[in-house]
This record gives C-alpha cells, sequence and structure tokens, in this order.
C-alpha cells in the first residue's frame, strides 16, 4: 500500500525527486490537455546500470569517446520527464508541463505524436532483466501523483514505449510485470 503522497509543485516539478534539468523539451500545443503515461525502459551502456550516463543524455553532456555505444547516441537530443533508478532513486529532467522528447515517433489510440499529450517515465533497466521492487513502489507513487494532478492520465492512458511505437521500440519490455504495477497503483 502507497505510504505518502508525493506533491507536484506549481511549475510542473516533484517535490520528492531529484532536479536535473535538461534542455531537450519545448512547450507543448496550446489547450492540449496532458492525458498519457508513458512507460519506458533505458540503460547506458546498454546491459548496464548506475553512472552518469542518462543524466549525461538527457542533458546533452554524454561523451561519445567514453564507450562505442555512445558515439551513435551522443549528438541525440532526447529527454524524459523522469526516471527511476535501480535503487528507487527518481530523477526528473523536465517539468510535467513541458513536452519531453521521449516517445519520438509515436501513436496512441488514432493520434500521432504522443509527446505533444504524455508524460514520459523511464526505468532503469532492460527488455529482459526485470525491473526492482523499488522502481514498482516508486513508480506507483510517482504514477499517483501524476494521475492526481493530471486526471485525465486513467489506467487505461497507461502504456508502454512499445505500444505507442510498435515496431520501432520494444521497452520496457516482456520483464516488466504490469500486473504488478497495475495492482500498486489501484
Amino acid at each position: 500500500m502507497l505510504q505518502k503522497k508525493w506533491l507536484i509543485n506549481e511549475q510542473g516539478w516533484l517535490t520528492e525527486a531529484r532536479h536535473c534539468p535538461s534542455p531537450f523539451y519545448n512547450q507543448r500545443p496550446e489547450n492540449e490537455p496532458i492525458s498519457l503515461l508513458v512507460v519506458h525502459g533505458i540503460s547506458l551502456p546498454p546491459g548496464q546500470f548506475g553512472g552518469p550516463y542518462i543524466d549525461a543524455l538527457f542533458t546533452g553532456h554524454l561523451d561519445p569517446d567514453f564507450h562505442p555505444y555512445f558515439a551513435a547516441i551522443a549528438h541525440l537530443e532526447v529527454s524524459a520527464h523522469c526516471l527511476i533508478r535501480r535503487d528507487g532513486e527518481v530523477v526528473q529532467y523536465v517539468s510535467f508541463l513541458d513536452r519531453a522528447w521521449h516517445a519520438g515517433r509515436s501513436q496512441f489510440e488514432g493520434r500521432e505524436n504522443c509527446n505533444d499529450f504524455s508524460i514520459g517515465i523511464e526505468l532503469e533497466g532492460t527488455d529482459d532483466s526485470g525491473y526492482t521492487e523499488a522502481q514498482y513502489q516508486q513508480l506507483a507513487m510517482l504514477t499517483t501523483a501524476i494521475q492526481d494532478a493530471f486526471p485525465a492520465i486513467t489506467p487505461a492512458r497507461i502504456t508502454g514505449h512499445a505500444d505507442v511505437a510498435p515496431g520501432r521500440k520494444t521497452d520496457p519490455g516482456a520483464s516488466f510485470d504490469w500486473e504488478q504495477y497495475r495492482t500498486l497503483i489501484k
């Protein structure tokens, strides 16, 4: 059971998160209600956890020479609203009121450009590694705070990156336990 309520301030920042502002965002279209939550999975380098690399990617400071994989992605301008690390730490990069660049080419219920109306939450993990209990607990707390602030995000409007970008993305992957997550947010 969830124990305390998290708060999102008037500027769209979660008070319980570590803030690491990203330059990769813009304003949402006018009069666009925030109505979708997209769950993602990420690890940098692929399959490795910890380290400063996700923060570096989302803030434009990823060193392309540090790892061969980084050379291919260091130029990307991407972000998410939040990241939940393996130990449960929550990091926020973009205000929930702004448009983070997380979903890319995407579609939900016939509408394209999910970034316009969604919030993107990254979980540090891989499609097949599984996620930690701390991550599920924190994701549930975060989801509750988001739903309180943006009531158009109903349980039916919570989905995975693979569902809004099929064939292009696979995260959060088969290892993400949707049943466990949905039980925690009831």
